[in-house]
C-alpha cells in the first residue's frame, strides 16, 4: 500500500454497516407474516384483499408523488410496502376498500412525502392514516366481527374486549372474579391466539410475539422500547386494577398494544436513537396509553400515544444525547449588572 493510500482523508461515516434500508424493511415484512397468516385464518381471504389494497395504494402513491415532486424513486426500499401492511393491520375486516385506499394516500403522500420521504417524516405514517380514518369514518372503523364469520357463521358485530374491560373499570369492579364471570369476554387463551374482535393484525398476540422474536434475533430492533412501553402499561393497570392480574392481562393482550409497541413505536425515523431516550420514550407511550384507556372517551389509546411521543422525540434526544468525549461544559454567564469599578 502506497503512502498516498494510507493518508487518504474521507468524510464520515468511517465505519460502514452492510445493512441497507431494503434489507431492514424486508426483515420487518418477514416478521409481519405470522400476524398476516393468523389474520387470514381468523377473518378469511378478505384480509388479503384489504392488505393488497393498502399496499398497492401506498406503492402507487409513493411512485406518483415522487414523480410529481421530481424526486428519485424510492419504491425499491420497500418502506411503502411496510406502511401498507401496518395500515391494514390497524383496520377492521369489514372496512370498505375505498376507505382503506384513502388512509394509504394520507399515510404516504401527506405524512411521508410532503416532508421529504423516508427518514424525514416526524410521525408514523400508518398511525396517522388510521387516526384520519377514525375521525372521518368512526362507524366503519369501529365495526368488529367475530372470528371465523367468513366460514359461514352468522356475522355478529360486538364490542371489542378492550371496550368491555373499560366498561367494567368505569363501573368500579375489575376483580378476577368479576372478569371471569363476564360472558362477553373471551378467555385469556383466546386472547393469546386471536379469537376475539379487533383490527386485522392486532388480535393474535402469539403471532406478534413470533414477529418480535424474529426482529430481536435479526437485531433489527432492541427490546428497550417495547418492554418499557408494555411494562409501564402493566404497572399502571396493576395499580388501577387494585392488583387484579386478569385486568392487566386483558389490557396487554387487548387492543393494539403489542402491535404498536413492537412494530410502530420502534420505527427508526420517529423514535430516539440512544438508550436513555428509548426508555423515556417507552415510558411516555405507556403512561399516555394507560391514561387514555382509563379516563379517555375511547377504550384504545395506542395510536394517539405513539403519535404524541413521536412529536416529542426531538426534545427527548436533545436532553439525552451523550456529550462528546473530552468536551468541557461552558460556564453559565452571570445575570445582572456588574458593578463598575469605583462605583
Amino acid at each position: 500500500m502506497s503512502l498516498k493510500e494510507k493518508l487518504t482523508v474521507s468524510a464520515s461515516p468511517h465505519v460502514r454497516s452492510p445493512e441497507t434500508t431494503t434489507g431492514i424493511m424486508l426483515d420487518v415484512i418477514i416478521s409481519l407474516i405470522p400476524a398476516l397468516a393468523a389474520s387470514v385464518w381468523l377473518f378469511g381471504p378478505r384480509t388479503l384483499l384489504v392488505t393488497a389494497t393498502t399496499v398497492l395504494t401506498c406503492m402507487v402513491s409513493e411512485f406518483l408523488s415522487r414523480k410529481i415532486m421530481k424526486r428519485q424513486g424510492t419504491l425499491g426500499d420497500l418502506s411503502a410496502i411496510v406502511t401498507g401492511i401496518l395500515l391494514a393491520f390497524n383496520l377492521p375486516a369489514t372496512i370498505p376498500l375505498w376507505v382503506a385506499a384513502i388512509g394509504s394516500v394520507v399515510a404516504i403522500v401527506v405524512v411521508k412525502q410532503f416532508f421529504g420521504g423516508i427518514g424525514q417524516n416526524f410521525v408514523n405514517p400508518a398511525l396517522v392514516g388510521r387516526i384520519v380514518l377514525m375521525a372521518s369514518f368512526p362507524t366503519m372503523m369501529s365495526t368488529w366481527v367475530q372470528p371465523f364469520a367468513w366460514r359461514g357463521v352468522q356475522v355478529v358485530t360486538t364490542a371489542s374486549p378492550l371496550a368491555s374491560i373499560s366498561s367494567m373499570f368505569t363501573a368500579g369492579d375489575v376483580s378476577t372474579a368479576a372478569i371471569s364471570s363476564n360472558t362477553a369476554l373471551p378467555s385469556l387463551w383466546q386472547m393469546l391466539i386471536g379469537q376475539r374482535q379487533g383490527s386485522l393484525g392486532e388480535v393474535c398476540a402469539l403471532a406478534l410475539l413470533l414477529g418480535f422474536s424474529y426482529l430481536l434475533i435479526r437485531r433489527v430492533i432492541t427490546p428497550a422500547i417495547p418492554l418499557t412501553y408494555i411494562g409501564t402499561v402493566a404497572v399502571i393497570m396493576l395499580i388501577a386494577g387494585k392488583g387484579s392480574l386478569s385486568f392487566v392481562a386483558y389490557e396487554i393482550l387487548g387492543g393494539g398494544l403489542l402491535l404498536g409497541a413492537i412494530f410502530m413505536a420502534t420505527d427508526y425515523t420517529t423514535s430516539p436513537i440512544n438508550f436513555k431516550g428509548k426508555l423515556i420514550y417507552g415510558v411516555g407511550c405507556g403512561i399516555l396509553t394507560a391514561l387514555i384507556r382509563l379516563f379517555g372517551s375511547l377504550p384504545e389509546g395506542v395510536s394517539f400515544s405513539i403519535i404524541i411521543m413521536n412529536i416529542l422525540v426531538p426534545h427527548i434526544e436533545r436532553l439525552t444525547t451523550p456529550k462528546p468525549f473530552g468536551s468541557v461544559k461552558e460556564p453559565k454567564e452571570k445575570t445582572g449588572k456588574k458593578k463598575e469599578a469605583g462605583a
